[in-house]
């Protein structure tokens, strides 16, 4: 009798193109990452079309370690 591998469904990775909007929707958890680098754009209805990339060089923000907090968040 063969035994099925269980595969472990793994959560898709935040990259930096993703928008404000798919992040925040998808993982609700980093609305407090974005807080902490004061990026109150998240609320905005402009910046929810923006990618995360162009929200962290607006701000000054290094783009790796923001999306390595964000996956962290939702780890």
């Amino acid at each position: 009798m063969k035994r099925k591998r269980k595969v472990k469904k793994q959560k898709e990775k935040i990259t930096k193109d993703m928008t404000f909007a798919e992040v925040v929707s998808k993982y609700p958890k980093t609305t407090k990452v974005f807080l902490r680098h004061e990026m109150h754009c998240i609320g905005c209805p402009i910046a929810m079309q923006e990618t995360v990339e162009q929200g962290a060089k607006a701000h000054g923000i290094d783009v790796k370690k923001l999306i390595e907090e964000l996956n962290n968040a939702v780890k």
